[in-house]
């Protein structure tokens, strides 16, 4: 299994950004997706989810209404879009997939808001 996360970068607040996570090494179009993100010297905190399908998606309520969760099951690919970011969303982000009892992490994509 492979997670490979890109799109991040330094944005001023109120800005956009849109990650993504390319997957491979399993069945993509039949698991659900998590993205996570971890800020300097804090835990790492679930962000925002979505079925395999993407019919169904949640939200962390710190993201709710700003950030949009989809995927792209023909490319084996799954997206968030960042919208009027904030500097409290400065992290790290991540995409992880539960496949056969263990958990995957890609090694991340920062993104950074600032003035």
């Amino acid at each position: 299994v492979q997670l490979v996360e890109s799109g991040g970068g330094l944005v001023q607040p109120g800005g956009s950004l849109r990650l993504s996570c390319a997957a491979s090494g399993f069945p993509f179009s039949s698991y659900a997706m998590n993205w996570y993100r971890q800020s300097p010297g804090k835990e790492r905190e679930w962000v925002a989810f979505t079925s395999s399908h993407g019919y169904r998606t949640n939200y962390a309520d710190s993201v709710k209404g700003r950030f949009t969760i989809s995927r792209d099951n023909a490319k084996n690919t799954v997206y968030l879009q960042m919208n009027s970011l904030k500097p409290e969303d400065t992290a790290v982000y991540y995409c992880n997939v539960g496949y056969n009892g263990i958990q995957y992490w890609g090694i991340g994509t920062l993104v950074t808001v600032s003035s």
